[in-house]
């Protein structure tokens, strides 16, 4: 998030969760569920849909 200039709070904001959420899936204390994966990646297409799609290819991993 850091190279897209996307901050835990705006990712948060703009999920309309709390930022310790964030902080907790960030540092990896917690996965997030299924269908938050979701919400990150459409939260995170609205901010940067670049950053978007990172998150998919490193969440995910390369699916070719």
């Amino acid at each position: 998030m850091e190279t897209y200039g996307i901050s835990q709070n705006k990712l948060a904001v703009t999920m309309g969760t709390d930022r310790a959420n964030v902080n907790r899936w960030v540092k990896e204390l917690r996965d997030p569920a299924g269908d938050v994966i979701f919400e990150i990646k459409e939260a995170l297409r609205q901010l940067n849909p670049i950053a978007a799609e990172e998150f998919v290819r490193l969440y995910l991993g390369d699916m070719r």
